[in-house]
């Protein structure tokens, strides 16, 4: 099970990094339960790069679900103050490191067209596979289309 500070950090750069008028961000009961149930791996991220020490401030976090040899990229976010010094392209390639080295061959995420992460997302390696019309409904009721991503992880092993 994962400590209660690091469930706290979560959700401290949730609340900074996602725009309540996207309704992104997960509340603690949904970050909990995804993680009580066993394929669900996080990663968390210092302002100086290295995992963040017992009470230290994260500055990003990464959660993923693995099924078998595939995963999704579930929530991905790097604070406001933290963002523009290279602490995002860290924090996804030590996530996508580790997904690769567990046995995963693909790793999906899918995003709200217009995601400032896109240009991070595509400069490590992931496509754009699908797209899922008007599929989120904004804070505001504008609706707005999802970009399914995939990384081929088996490729960047060879």
């Amino acid at each position: 099970m994962m400590p209660r500070d690091d469930v706290d950090r979560i959700m401290e750069v949730m609340d900074a990094a996602f725009d309540p008028l996207w309704g992104e961000a997960w509340n603690r009961m949904q970050i909990e339960s995804a993680l009580a149930i066993g394929n669900t791996h996080y990663w968390l991220i210092a302002p100086h790069g290295g995992t963040p020490d017992e009470g230290e401030e994260a500055a990003g976090f990464a959660l993923v679900r693995q099924i078998f040899d595939e995963a999704e990229l579930l929530l991905f976010a790097v604070s406001p103050q933290w963002r523009r010094r290279g602490l995002g392209a860290r924090l996804l390639g030590r996530t996508l490191d580790d997904m690769k080295r567990s046995g995963v061959c693909k790793v999906m995420l899918e995003m709200r067209r217009g995601n400032p992460a896109e240009s991070l997302y595509r400069a490590t390696g992931f496509v754009p596979v699908g797209l899922r019309p008007k599929y989120y409904r904004c804070a505001n009721g504008d609706r707005i289309d999802a970009v399914t991503f995939s990384f081929p992880a088996d490729e960047q092993n060879n």
